[in-house]
């Protein structure tokens, strides 16, 4: 019996590639046509769009808090490096902070970057290097009181360099700890991202003095080719 005209076999040769192939252009490295087109192929990155987060990093500290269940209503969050935003929309949903769930408690964004952010509902936004001197004590006024979660989705600049890029991040994220200890509730959670190359132990060691439980876990949305992955800390021992 004949196949019917039109169709396609679905095995073999009879398949499409529906991967979308971008053409290089004039003045545009390689990688950089590489990263386009696997942008332009990436799930996450429609899912974003569809869903209106503003990036991917967005579907990360969702894959993290259903797993570990830090972002509850009525949570108190500090988002450091916040731009562009993808983590507080995904925050300020979790912990009700526009108190938009009945009977549930109504959370607080605080959110500060070195450059201006959109606005987003929910959050309250700063231009602020946490790195500054009393930059916790402004954290808290705004907050109007300890944290129950910091978290950090920051990277260093990239320098090109596998091992400087790795070390550079570790001591951003190092920082971020130590802010963490100066604002955070006793029983509170950090959250940050960290690359994997060797210079995490000393981060680790530290973490595990200051909470009674440490992970470091690769969530899905976090693509396979990437070093990067999160340290969650939970149970801040004040």
């Amino acid at each position: 019996m004949g196949k019917p005209p039109g169709k396609k076999n679905n095995s073999g040769r009879g398949q499409r590639d529906l991967t979308i192939r971008v053409k290089s252009a004039r003045g545009r490295k390689m990688s950089s046509t590489l990263w386009l087109q696997r942008q332009l192929n990436d799930p996450y990155v429609k899912k974003a769009q569809a869903m209106g987060y503003r990036g991917r990093a967005a579907f990360k500290i969702l894959e993290l808090d259903d797993k570990y269940r830090f972002l509850v209503p009525g949570a108190r969050v500090v988002d450091l490096g916040c731009a562009p935003g993808g983590w507080c929309q995904v925050a300020a949903r979790r912990v009700n902070a526009l108190g938009d769930k009945p009977g549930k408690a109504v959370g607080k964004i605080v959110a500060i970057d070195l450059q201006e952010v959109e606005p987003i509902a929910g959050c309250d936004i700063h231009v602020l290097d946490f790195l500054e001197e009393g930059a916790d004590e402004k954290v808290k006024a705004w907050l109007d009181g300890p944290a129950d979660v910091v978290m950090s989705d920051m990277a260093a600049s990239s320098s090109g360099h596998k091992q400087t890029d790795h070390l550079r991040i570790m001591m951003l994220c190092e920082a971020a700890a130590h802010f963490a200890f100066d604002v955070l509730n006793p029983g509170g959670t950090f959250v940050a991202k960290v690359l994997a190359g060797g210079a995490e132990a000393d981060l680790q060691q530290l973490l595990k003095q200051k909470f009674t439980k440490v992970v470091n876990v690769k969530p899905p949305a976090s693509r396979s080719d990437s070093s990067e992955k999160f340290v969650v800390a939970t149970g801040f021992r004040g």
